[in-house]
């Protein structure tokens, strides 16, 4: 996707989703120091949010710490559940892209009033509810989104957690955000092979399956609210544990950073025998076609779900989508009202 082509550069999210060049560029990892300090000594840290708002930011943190073996305990879930647990020694920090999301803001509230103050709040908007209910809150700089479908936001919320990692280890995110924000630049300008495309938007449901880092289940959701069509999420190796039976041919399964062990069962049972049509996102060449990425350490995730962004959006334009406009999807979930 561009900016100089009118089938992309009519429609909001297109302009977002490259606006996100500018984000990662002039992004500043610094601005997390204290609650990084504040996570250290606690040792715990909950993140919480809904839909885009936490499903890859938090997810992908996740990842990192545990990859890294840090000694901090992490957790998500969704806010009302979370309100059902015990977070009195608990950093909690809540994403809202809008700053008035329903959940997040109850949580919050009910925290304060049960005396928590290690609150951290993520928006993209001053002057939020959301910024009255926390201790610490981060406004985004990323701007206004006016599609639909959040994308810019869910990356730089992603990098505010992500900075908050590079505060507590030895990082090399910081000093390499010139050559992600090239890379995010090309990624999402890629054109892929029309004849791929073309099966991807004939195909009813579109399974994603990869780790649990929020990157798969992101795009997910993304692919009801870009090309409105079904999806289903396939955590880690779940595409070879009985769905299959369920399958039918012509859909299509979309490998993110997939496991190489598995790639001759994929290729036996969910390409042969369910009929599937099966693609990989990934850094290096797979038995299928292979949307094939750069490797940047720290922006792999951010780089595996722009490549995803512009996946759908092709999809969504040989589909002849309105981008921008879903019938029923609104950009604030569920509102506080109050």
């Amino acid at each position: 996707m561009n900016l100089t082509d009118s089938k992309y550069n009519r429609f909001a999210l297109v302009k977002e989703m490259l606006q996100t060049v500018d984000v990662i560029r002039g992004f500043d990892f610094g601005q997390t120091a204290a609650a990084a300090k504040t996570v250290k000594e606690t040792g715990r840290l909950f993140l919480t949010g809904e839909g885009s708002s936490r499903i890859f930011p938090a997810k992908s943190f996740m990842y990192g710490v545990l990859k890294r073996g840090l000694p901090i305990a992490v957790a998500t879930d969704g806010s009302f559940q979370a309100a059902e647990y015990n977070l009195s020694d608990w950093v909690v920090a809540g994403a809202s892209n809008s700053g008035q999301t329903k959940e997040v803001i109850a949580l919050m509230k009910k925290l304060g009033e049960a005396g928590h103050h290690k609150r951290i709040g993520i928006t993209a908007h001053e002057g939020t509810t959301l910024a009255g209910v926390t201790d610490e809150c981060f406004v985004l700089s990323c701007g206004n989104e006016d599609a639909v479908a959040a994308t810019k936001s869910v990356i730089e919320q992603g990098l505010v957690y992500r900075s908050i990692l590079c505060n507590l280890i030895d990082c090399e995110c910081p000093k390499n955000k010139e050559k992600a924000a090239d890379l995010a630049a090309e990624v999402m300008q890629t054109e892929y092979d029309p004849a791929v495309i073309e099966k991807l938007a004939k195909a009813k449901l579109l399974y994603f399956a990869g780790r649990n880092n929020g990157v798969a289940e992101e795009l997910t959701l993304k692919t009801n609210e870009i090309t409105r069509k079904k999806s289903d999420y396939l955590e880690g190796t779940y595409l070879l544990h009985g769905v299959e039976e369920v399958m039918s041919a012509g859909d299509a399964c979309i490998l993110i950073d997939p496991f190489p062990s598995e790639f001759g069962k994929i290729k036996e049972f969910i390409e042969g025998r369910a009929g599937l049509t099966v693609i990989a996102v990934a850094n290096e060449e797979t038995p299928f076609p292979t949307i094939k990425l750069p490797k940047l350490v720290g922006y792999d995730p951010f780089l595996q779900l722009m490549a995803g962004w512009n996946l759908l959006v092709q999809i969504g334009i040989a589909l002849g989508i309105d981008l921008d406009k879903p019938e029923r999807a609104r950009k604030v979930g569920n509102q506080f009202e109050g």
